[in-house]
C-alpha cells in the first residue's frame, strides 16, 4: 500500500551498508591504529601561537579527519562545511558532536596549516603499517614522473604586464585610503587595451609598438608603487604594515616581468626557461615541456609505487631536471624512509644509463628493468629475460596509479596558492590515495 505522505520521521538515521561507508570505516580503523600521527598534526596547528591561550579550536584529530574526508570525497570547502553539518556519517567519521558547527572559513584556516612534511610523515606511517599487515612488501617497485599544473592562466608577456599594472593599482588604491598624499594615475584600462591589441595583432611589427607603450605604462605604475612604499614605511606605526610588504613583493615580480619582456620582445633575446616568470600570483611555477607535445606550467613529480598500488614516495621537483638524474635518488629515499632497498625496480627508458645501473646494483638492488635498454644488456640488469620482461610489463601499472591520483583526487591541477600549499596539496592527495587503496583491500 502506498501513502501520499509519511507522517512521522525517525529520530535516528541508521547507517546503511554502502561502499563509501565501508571505505570510511576502514580508514577510521587505520587512523585509530596510528595515534602517533596526532602530535604531528597538533604541532602544525599550534605553530606560532600559544596553545594555552585564547578560544578552544577544533581538536587536532578532528582537523586531520576533516582533511582526509575532503580529499577522499573530493568536496570543496563550501560543500564540506555543508555535509559536515548535515551528514551523520561524516560527523561520526570526524568525531564531531551534535553541537559542533563548523564554518567554511574555519575548515579552510585549519587545513591550510598542515605542512607537506607532516602529511608525508603520516603517509610513511600508514604505508609502514600496510607492510606489517602484508598489504605491501616493498620488494618490487616502479618509478615514473608526471606533472601537476598550477592554478594560473596560460602566460604571455602582455598578460603578465597587465596583471602587474592592475594588481599594483589595486594596492595603491588601498594605500591611498591610509595616506591620501600618495600619487596615482590609474592606467589599468589603457594597459588592458594594449594587452588585448597585442593578443589580436597578427604581425610582429604591429605588436612591437604596442609592447613599448604597455611597458611605458607598467614602468609608470611601478614608479607610483615605489614612492608609495617609501611613504608607507615612514608611517609604519600608523598604517597597515602588511600592505607595504605585499606591495614590495609585487614590485619585484613586476620588475622581472618588465625585464624579460624588454629582453625578449624589444631586444630579440631568447630568455632561458629557468629565468622566465610565468605568473605573478604563482611565481614558483616551472615551465615543463613534455616531448615537444605540450607545455605545462606547474611542477614535475617523481612517484614510486609498489605492487599493491600504494605510493611509497614522491619527490616534488624544482625545475625540470632529466629523469636520469633521479634514478638512484628515488631508491635511496625508499631506503631512508623504510629501512630497506627493494630487490626489484623498474623505470621508464628516460631513467636509463649505465652509471645508474651500476649504482643501483651497488646499493643492493638485484634486478633492474628500464623500458628502453639504450645499449644495456638484459643479463646485466636482471637474472633472466623472463624476469626482465615481467618487470618491464609491471612498470606500466604506475600509469594507472597516476591516472587514479589525477581522476579521483584532482592531482592534475593544484588549486591552492603558494609553494608551500602546492606541496601540501600534492601530499594530501597521495595520503588520501594510500588510505583509500588500503581501505578497499581490507574492506573486500
Amino acid at each position: 500500500m502506498r501513502h501520499a505522505t509519511f507522517p512521522q520521521l525517525s529520530f535516528t538515521a541508521p547507517l546503511q551498508a554502502h561502499p563509501t561507508y565501508d571505505v570510511l570505516r576502514e580508514i577510521d580503523r587505520l587512523l585509530d591504529a596510528h595515534p602517533e600521527i596526532i602530535p604531528l598534526v597538533h604541532e602544525d596547528l599550534v605553530r606560532g601561537v600559544d596553545p594555552n591561550k585564547g578560544r578552544s579550536g577544533t581538536p587536532s584529530e578532528q582537523v586531520l579527519r576533516i582533511f582526509i574526508l575532503k580529499e577522499v570525497q573530493g568536496h570543496t570547502f563550501d560543500e564540506l562545511s555543508f555535509h559536515l553539518n548535515d551528514s551523520p556519517v561524516y560527523r561520526w567519521f570526524c568525531r564531531l558532536d551534535c553541537s559542533k558547527q563548523l564554518k567554511k572559513s574555519t575548515i579552510h584556516r585549519d587545513i591550510k596549516k598542515l605542512r607537506a612534511e607532516t602529511l608525508q610523515a603520516i603517509s610513511v606511517h600508514i604505508v609502514s603499517r600496510a607492510m606489517d599487515e602484508g598489504i605491501e612488501n616493498g620488494r618490487k617497485v616502479r618509478t615514473d614522473c608526471t606533472t601537476v599544473k598550477s592554478a594560473i592562466h596560460a602566460p604571455s608577456d602582455s598578460s603578465l604586464l597587465y596583471d602587474s599594472v592592475r594588481v599594483l593599482t589595486r594596492l595603491l588604491k588601498r594605500a591611498r585610503t591610509q595616506i591620501p598624499s600618495i600619487q596615482l594615475n590609474d592606467h589599468s584600462r589603457r594597459a588592458k587595451r594594449r594587452a588585448l591589441a597585442i593578443e589580436n595583432a597578427r604581425r610582429r611589427e604591429h605588436r612591437t609598438p604596442l609592447y613599448a607603450d604597455l611597458l611605458k605604462v607598467t614602468r609608470k605604475t611601478l614608479g607610483y608603487a615605489e614612492r608609495a612604499v617609501e611613504l608607507l614605511e615612514n608611517a609604519r606605526f600608523s598604517v597597515d604594515e602588511n600592505l607595504a610588504d605585499e606591495m614590495r613583493h609585487y614590485i619585484e615580480l613586476a620588475k622581472r616581468v618588465v625585464s624579460q619582456t624588454q629582453r625578449r620582445v624589444l631586444e630579440g633575446e631568447s630568455v632561458p626557461a629557468a629565468e622566465k616568470l610565468v605568473s605573478i600570483f604563482e611565481p614558483h611555477s616551472d615551465i615543463i615541456v613534455k616531448d615537444r607535445r605540450e607545455t605545462i606550467y606547474g611542477h614535475k613529480l617523481c612517484l614510486t609505487a609498489g605492487a599493491s598500488g600504494l605510493i611509497l614516495d614522491c619527490k616534488i621537483l624544482d625545475g625540470n631536471p632529466a629523469d636520469s638524474t633521479l634514478t638512484v635518488e628515488m631508491i635511496e629515499r625508499l631506503r631512508d624512509s623504510y629501512g630497506a632497498v627493494p630487490r626489484q625496480v623498474t623505470f621508464d627508458g628516460a631513467f636509463c644509463s649505465k652509471d645508474n645501473l651500476q649504482e643501483l646494483k651497488s646499493i643492493g638492488v638485484e634486478d633492474v628493468a628500464f623500458s628502453k635498454r639504450r645499449g644495456l644488456e638484459i643479463e646485466d640488469m636482471a637474472k633472466s629475460k623472463r624476469v626482465y620482461r615481467r618487470l618491464r610489463n609491471f612498470r606500466a601499472g604506475i600509469e594507472a596509479t597516476i591516472s587514479f591520483l589525477k581522476r579521483k583526487f584532482d592531482l592534475g591541477r593544484c588549486t591552492w596558492r603558494g609553494w608551500d600549499s602546492f606541496k601540501s596539496y600534492v601530499w594530501g592527495s597521495i595520503l588520501a590515495a594510500n588510505l583509500v587503496t588500503i581501505a578497499r583491500r581490507t574492506a573486500a
